[in-house]
This record gives C-alpha cells, structure tokens and sequence, in this order.
C-alpha cells in the first residue's frame, strides 16, 4: 500500500511501538490515534492512563475531538483518581511508555510545546503548553515523541523547554533528579524514526521511509543528528492498518489529514 498520507504514515509507524500489557501514557490528538489503533492491532491488553485521572479506559470509536477528559476517554475506566494522583503512578515507576507530541524537538529529545519566538511574554506563536507532558517526559521509562517532519520542528535551540529530554546529554537528567534509566526511547516522524542509543544521548537516524534518503531527512532538519551505520526503511502501512485507522478510528480525517 503507498496511497496514504503522511499524518497516516506517523499513526501507524507510531502505533507499532506500543508493546502489549504495557501501561501508558497517551497525550492528546495524534499521539491518541496512534494508541487506539495500537490498541486493536497490536496492544490489546496495554493499559492507558490519562492525565486528568482515568486509568484503564476503553477506547471509543470513531475518535472524536473534544475535550481531554470527556466522556470518549472514560468509558470502562478501571479506576477514577485525581491528577495528582494520576501523575504519582509515572514518577513511582509505573508507567512504561509516555507518548507526546511537539512544536518544537533539540538533539538530545527536549521538547518546547508551550511559545516560538524570543519574548516569553509576546511571543510569535503560543501553544497550550505542557499540560501532563513534562511529568510524562520526566518519570516515563520510555518517552516517545510523535511528530511531523519539518525543519522547523527540528531545531539547534528550542524557544522554550516544556519537557526534558536528556536535556545537555549523558548524565544530564540525573543531576537534575530525574530517575535514572528514564528518557526519550525514540522519535517517530512522518519521514523517519531516530533513537539516543549513542554514548552522549544525541537523536540518532534509525530508519527512513521507503523512497527516501538519510540525506532527505537531515536536509529537512535545522541541526545535523548522528547517523546509524546501517539505517533501514521503515515498512509502509498495512491495508489492515489504513482500514483500521479510515474506517473505524478517524473517519472524519480529524487527525489524519495531510499530504500524500
């Protein structure tokens, strides 16, 4: 199959990382998509928490976007909690897998989600901001970031850090009184996917889409990531997963739109 876009592209390669029986914690819109369709293909039994305290939900078909704690992200929930309590689960060690995405990424996986521009308080463009994401990014065995692949995105020095990566690099975190062991586990983007299994923590190039080149993706970005010595090609979606995610997941596009 290669008729799809690449928002469908970036749900299903970030759908594949989700491992079953894990827990996670799911961020809003695509990062969203991406565990529903997770959860029916690959994920059956993963266990999504959400930062407004529903632990456990089923989640409802077709997405609808709404609020982050309406009623479609509740429904069969094992357990209600708090906030507080929500987060307390992820910096007690429970949470495997923390997804989110960003506005803006730096080499060693920080994530600014919250202005652009140099002046905090008249900045070019504001976002929400962190909501749950810096506590995700910080207590989270595994923090993966979804995101489109444009050079804006990938920038040398973030506007403003909302969540940490490995912040300067290798030990970084843990002097800041991060749990060790911690961290960006992979950066999945419409182009590519990248990893920090390098001795200083810096974004690594693992694999690109069919059709492209390493060179294609790193012209696309405005610093230069390390590169793998042997960077594979990324398995197209499946027509079972473009099924899944047009038919039942998304079937209004309110998240996978985008270019072909």
């Amino acid at each position: 199959m290669n008729d799809y876009t690449d928002s469908e592209f970036l749900i299903c390669r970030t759908a594949r990382v989700i491992e079953n029986n894990s827990t996670i914690f799911v961020g809003f819109g695509l990062p969203q998509v991406s565990a529903m369709l997770a959860e029916i293909l690959y994920a059956p039994n993963m266990i999504q928490l959400f930062e407004f305290g529903a632990v456990g939900p089923q989640s409802m078909i077709p997405y609808l976007r709404g609020t982050m704690g309406g009623p479609s992200n509740c429904y069969r929930s094992i357990k209600w909690c708090s906030m507080t309590e929500a987060f307390s689960y992820a910096a007690a060690g429970y949470i495997d897998i923390g997804i989110l995405g960003a506005a803006q990424i730096d080499r060693y996986g920080n994530i600014n989600s919250t202005m652009l521009g140099n002046d905090y308080e008249l900045p070019d463009s504001r976002f929400p901001g962190s909501g749950g994401g810096s506590e995700v990014a910080s207590y989270c065995w595994k923090t993966v970031i979804a995101l489109k692949h444009e050079k804006r995105r990938f920038v040398e020095k973030l506007s403003f850090l909302t969540s940490p990566g490995y912040l300067s690099g290798r030990g970084s975190r843990e002097s800041a009184g991060l749990p060790t062991g911690t961290g960006p586990y992979m950066v999945v983007t419409s182009e590519a996917v990248f990893d920090f299994e390098t001795e200083d923590k810096q974004m690594r190039l693992i694999a690109v889409k069919k059709g492209r080149t390493a060179n294609d993706v790193i012209e696309n970005m405005e610093f230069i990531p390390l590169v793998a010595d042997d960077v594979k090609i990324i398995e197209e979606p499946t027509d079972k997963e473009l099924h899944t995610l047009r038919d039942l997941i998304d079937p209004y596009g309110m998240v996978s739109k985008g270019k072909k």
